[in-house]
């Protein structure tokens, strides 16, 4: 068939995408005319459909492969929508592409403003803005950085517009969001064109975008997070001025300094890196002794759980400073020194053993992370320090200390990964004692909903292939279905009744379910159930199936 004559979106692929109800709601708005289709291109098809209000369609793809964005609540909700529907359906009448490029309305805009003289133009434009405040303000931030005037004036004018931009006007919704960043993406860009004329203007424009971000942000639902882009984006503004405008460093170091301890968003993270070649020696000198000075007022900790001291922001936003300039210097005792401050937590040791390592001092590195892991011995273990400090006593020749080490922890939070450890340590001993131990520990405890006690053995047995216990204490004590269905998978093989038992759960649990992802992945699991019985058992079960499930249609297309 001609790719010209066949439709642009295959109707059957659709209705099996959206479902018989959302299909004959959108197939009726197309046919009630509710589709104005804006522009049709090979690989796109914008539309207005009208609704409880006019939304925005966009499809991309061809035959059986739909995909699309519509502004309406259900697709946010739940995805493809009924204007989806509708939009394709009207894409498909409007012929081949050929045809539909000269359905478009954009097609048929174009060609009647490029009849019109320019101030024909000028007119219409002007008379839509007096009507549509968005056009307004894009067309008002357009003007702003060509007009004439001094430099107070510009940041004045400028200054207006940021805050126009990034107002709120109470509380911006999820739906609201991306609207809202485009006006302040767009403010932004005005800023960033008169960077090179203008970058002492600059400077303080892009902090008052920073400012008012920040605060817009404790106003809206911003789970995309579109202000964290824009502040990045204010930030190299205001950094690519500074590179221009004449600045004073030790004033600038000072600013940047407050920004960085006293911000709620960690804008200016990093600051005295980012902004080196600006701050210069005298600049980042200032950065230093200031955070120094912070720095020698915290008190020092050790063992949190022995002082009740939590720390704060403060104290590992100047570590960091701190931090940089130490590494630029080269100074490793002054970086140890700064993680040794404040010994509250096993993360603490593991971090300065880590970075006496990374510099070749692996029998201090050693010390660091055996005194953390007494230190904190009563508390629960954190396997990355217990794991490193048996690295290096292996490597030492200590693996008896090593092993001592991962049974401590394993007694505390046994885990699969600690007992893997055990058995590369202590071999078939150590794995019978995990396992021993772990069966003794079952005693007593009971399992409930979110609690299966017999998870990690079930795991350990999986992994050692030893499927008869484990399908005992599955019996027993329980499993998540997850779990189950992976001991399934594993022992098929040699226990094909308990796999086709956990199988037709997962079934059952994928048909009630529903949906084509859902229908897909049943029947694949049907057709796989086959070949661990004999036919007439599986004749049976799938007629069992399809009695149950019968009104599902299109989960009963997909089984023989």
């Amino acid at each position: 068939m001609n790719r010209d004559s066949a439709p642009r979106f295959d109707v059957d692929a659709l209705s099996d995408l959206v479902g018989n109800k959302v299909y004959s709601r959108g197939e009726a708005y197309w046919r009630d005319g509710l589709v104005q289709l804006l522009s049709v291109g090979q690989k796109r098809v914008l539309a207005q459909v009208a609704g409880t209000e006019d939304y925005r369609v966009e499809l991309t793809g061809r035959g059986e492969s739909v995909d699309g964005t519509c502004s309406c609540r259900a697709f946010g909700d739940w995805g493809y929508c009924k204007h989806l529907v509708a939009t394709a359906l009207a894409a498909n009448a409007a012929g081949g592409d050929g045809v539909a490029e000269g359905a478009g309305a954009f097609a048929r805009i174009r060609k009647h403003l490029e009849g019109k003289g320019k101030a024909a133009l000028v007119d219409m434009i002007m008379d839509s803005a007096e009507r549509d405040p968005i056009l307004l303000r894009k067309l008002e931030m357009a003007t702003l950085a060509t007009q004439d005037g001094d430099e107070a004036t510009l940041e004045a004018r400028l200054g207006k517009m940021i805050d126009g931009a990034t107002a709120t006007n109470g509380f911006v919704d999820y739906r609201e969001a991306p609207d809202w960043a485009q006006g302040v993406e767009e403010a932004l860009d005005v800023i960033a064109s008169v960077s090179g004329k203008h970058a002492g203007v600059v400077m303080p424009l892009a902090m008052r975008a920073i400012d008012r971000i920040e605060v817009a942000i404790e106003d809206m639902d911003d789970s995309d997070g579109h202000c964290a882009r824009l502040l990045n984006r204010a930030c190299e503004i205001h950094l690519s001025a500074a590179r221009v405008a004449p600045c004073e460093p030790v004033s600038l170091a000072r600013d940047l300094f407050a920004r960085e301890i006293n911000g709620d968003y960690d804008t200016f993270s990093g600051a005295a890196g980012r902004y080196s070649d600006v701050l210069g020696e005298d600049g980042l000198a200032e950065y230093r002794r200031l955070a120094s000075e912070a720095w020698d007022k915290l008190p020092a900790t050790a063992g949190k759980s022995r002082t009740g001291h939590i720390l704060n922001g403060d104290h590992y936003r100047l570590r960091e400073i701190l931090d940089f300039f130490a590494e630029r210097d080269g100074d490793v005792e002054a970086r140890i020194a700064l993680r040794a401050k404040h010994l509250s937590s096993l993360e603490a040791y593991l971090q300065i053993a880590k970075l006496c390592l990374s510099h070749g001092r692996a029998d201090e590195a050693l010390r660091w992370a055996e005194d953390g892991l007494w230190l904190f011995e009563d508390d629960r273990p954190d396997e990355r320090l217990v794991f490193f400090a048996v690295e290096l006593l292996t490597t030492a020749g200590r693996d008896a200390d090593a092993e001592a080490h991962l049974w401590r922890a394993f007694e505390k939070a046994p885990s699969l990964e600690l007992y893997r450890r055990l058995c590369k340590t202590g071999g078939t001993a150590a794995r019978d004692r995990a396992v021993s131990r772990l069966q003794s520990r079952l005693a007593g405890e009971k399992p409930s909903k979110w609690h299966y006690p017999a998870e990690l053995l079930i795991s350990i047995l999986i992994e050692e292939k030893r499927f008869d216990l484990a399908w005992a204490n599955t019996r027993e004590h329980g499993a998540s279905d997850g779990l189950k269905e992976r001991l399934a998978r594993a022992s098929e093989a040699t226990h094909p009744r308990e796999a086709l038992t956990i199988y037709a759960e997962r079934v059952n649990r994928l048909a009630e379910f529903g949906g084509n992802d859902a229908y897909a992945e049943a029947a694949v699991l049907i057709g796989h159930m086959a070949g661990l019985r004999v036919a007439s058992e599986h004749v049976a079960y799938l007629a069992d199936v399809k009695a149950r499930f019968g009104r599902r249609r299109n989960f009963m297309k997909l089984l023989p």
